[in-house]
Order: structure tokens, then C-alpha cells, then sequence
């Protein structure tokens, strides 16, 4: 008999460090596809027991100990992450995530993987910069514990979708991917915390295009930079290429009255739009409209209700410890979307 599929229905531990925004509330946002929160993901997976729960805030640590007895769980809280390394009873647990603010990941990941669990789920970016991020991969190594990064677009069906689709609309001519929101998108102040766009938002972009395409993007020219009255960086765009992509555009606005985020990857063949609410998928066919002439055509490309990006993401986890599957965003890539990040900042600077 497999080993493997005789434990393969075992249950997995795990712990989160960080009770805010990603690790908790947004599960509670009746807008968001759910579950939309490491907790709810966590809650949503009959092979993972959450077991602690760490956060300096004593008032969102708290709240999140009442919801989680509301679900008849009774998971340990801990209001600081050495608390729980010292005190935490018994084996620790199999899945540490690491969910806090940005200026925190550094410090937070390596107590995480000095504990040696099987897996770290770290938030999104890797740290505030390549060197932390290095520090990270470093220990990382040394202790034989891998680290998955939730760049969660990786897991989402749609844009699964979209990379499969991409082999039906030929060579690829060009590449726009576009963030826009009214957070600020770079200045050198706000290095310190990470509370810029470029950082907390651009890692998603420049993930999934890197993801799309099974390329790195490096050596950029980036143009188009416009600052406001502080000198803060409210707009930029980068262009890269490689052997086989002529054209990739990475644009963010950072002062604009809502949010948006979308890939356009034109092909020879065909063409793919994708975004937050939106997945179009286009070949050429046959024109409608001119005799001898081809036009692109929207395709029925059947997707699920549900893109399934943070589900997923914990599924991908319980397969990779079941010895069943990679981890789909892995430390490395996240740290080659970092240092993308960095050349880009150096003409922002």
C-alpha cells in the first residue's frame, strides 16, 4: 500500500500569526468572494485544525477568540508570537502563516521557521525589501522549512484559466497590466513600513504577469513618473521585454478615485483580458463584419461561480504536505517579484 495514501486524510495544525485585515476581518466582508481571510480559509478546509491564534492587539486578538468560540473552536490566543514559541503545549503546529503588517515580516518569519514547523505561509510581499528578504531564504534553508508566499492570484481559477488559454492566441505581441487605486505609490519616507503601492500592490501585479508568462521581468525603463506637491509618487510606467515578448507594460496610478486591476495580453491569434470581476477570453475567427478578413471573437470559456484564490491556496498547502503537489508560489519567486520591485523604485527615487 501507498504510505502516502495511508495518511494522506491526516489532519494538519496550524497556527496564525496576525489577527487584522488578511488573517481575520476580511472573511467578514459580505462584498468579497469568501473565504477571504487565512482564518475562514483555514476554517473552510476539513484537513486543518487552527489551533492559535497571536496578535499584539489585545481588542483584535479578543474579537477573533469570540468568533472563533461562536464556531465551537477553541483555539489558543497568544498576544505576542514569543509567548506562543514559549509557551505553546505540545508539538508545534504543522503550518505556521505569518499575516502581520509588512515593517513585521522579517522578524515574524524567522521566528517562524527557527520553530521548524513542515510549512510557512508567509503574507505577501516577502519583506520590505531584498535584503530582509534574503535573510529569510537564508534561514529558510539552513532549517530545511520551506515558505509559501500568498500572492493569491497564482491559485485563482481564472487566471489558471488564462495561462492555459494563452497557448490559443499565438505569439504573444504585448503585455499591459494596470493597478490603479488612491493609495500613494512610492515615496523613500515610507520605506520604513512598507505603506506604499508599489510594494503592497505592485507585488500582485508584476506575480501574475511573471506567472502568465513564465518570465522574469528585469531591466526595466520606466517613464511616464509624475509626482504630486510632496514629491510622492503618484504614477509610473515600466517597460520590460524578453527573448520571446517584444512589449510588456507595467502602469500604477496612485491617485485615482477607485480600484482596479487588470492584464491585457495581446497575441497573434487571439487575445486575453483579465482582472478583478472580469475574465475575456478572444480568438480569430472568421469576420462578421469584412469579407476575407478575420476578427477577434469572445469564446464561452466556462469558469466557476468561484475563482477559489485563497481556498485553493490552502488546498495547495495540505497537497504539498500530503507529497502530493509543489507549492504553487513558492519563496523564490516571490523574492524575483521583489527585486523587480527594487529596479523599478530606483528611478522612482
Amino acid at each position: 500500500m501507498n504510505i502516502l495514501g495511508m495518511f494522506s486524510k491526516q489532519k494538519y495544525t496550524a497556527a496564525l500569526v496576525g489577527l487584522g485585515r488578511i488573517g481575520f476581518s476580511l472573511g467578514l466582508d459580505e462584498k468579497r468572494e469568501q473565504p477571504a481571510s487565512h482564518t475562514m480559509a483555514f476554517l473552510n478546509n476539513k484537513r486543518i485544525e487552527l489551533v492559535s491564534g497571536i496578535d499584539t492587539d489585545i481588542q483584535k486578538a479578543d474579537e477573533w477568540k469570540r468568533f472563533m468560540e461562536e464556531k465551537k473552536q477553541s483555539p489558543k490566543i497568544f498576544y505576542s508570537s514569543s509567548e506562543f514559541y514559549e509557551k505553546f503545549d505540545g508539538r508545534i503546529p504543522d503550518i505556521i502563516t505569518v499575516a502581520v503588517n509588512e515593517s513585521s515580516h522579517m522578524e515574524e518569519c524567522l521566528l517562524a521557521i527557527k520553530a521548524k514547523p513542515k510549512l510557512v505561509i508567509l503574507e505577501k510581499p516577502v519583506a520590505l525589501n531584498t535584503d530582509e528578504a534574503e535573510k529569510i531564504r537564508a534561514a529558510a534553508e539552513e532549517s530545511g522549512v520551506p515558505v509559501m508566499v500568498n500572492h493569491e492570484r497564482r491559485f485563482a481559477a481564472d487566471y489558471n484559466a488564462a495561462k492555459s488559454f494563452i497557448e490559443r492566441i499565438g505569439s504573444i505581441q504585448s503585455v499591459r497590466a494596470e493597478l490603479c487605486s488612491g493609495l500613494r505609490v512610492y515615496a523613500q519616507k515610507f520605506e520604513e513600513d512598507g505603506s506604499y503601492s508599489l510594494l503592497h500592490d505592485g507585488t500582485h501585479l508584476v506575480d501574475i504577469v511573471s506567472f502568465l508568462l513564465d518570465e522574469k521581468l528585469s531591466n526595466p525603463t520606466v517613464t511616464g513618473i509624475f509626482k504630486d506637491e510632496e514629491g510622492i509618487v503618484r504614477n509610473f510606467t515600466a517597460q520590460f521585454k524578453t527573448e520571446k515578448i517584444p512589449e510588456i507594460e507595467i502602469y500604477m496610478s496612485g491617485r485615482s478615485k477607485f480600484f482596479s486591476f487588470g492584464v491585457d495580453i495581446l497575441g497573434t491569434t487571439g487575445r486575453i483580458q483579465i482582472g478583478n470581476g472580469y475574465a475575456d477570453f478572444y480568438e480569430a475567427e472568421e469576420s462578421k463584419l469584412y469579407t476575407g478578413f478575420k476578427s477577434l471573437a469572445k469564446q464561452n470559456v466556462k469558469l466557476p461561480k468561484k475563482t477559489g484564490y485563497f481556498s485553493n491556496m490552502i488546498q495547495n498547502a495540505v497537497d504539498f504536505l500530503d507529497g502530493k503537489a509543489e507549492l504553487k508560489s513558492p519563496l523564490k519567486n516571490a523574492m524575483e517579484d521583489l527585486r523587480t520591485l527594487e529596479e523599478i523604485k530606483r528611478f522612482l527615487q
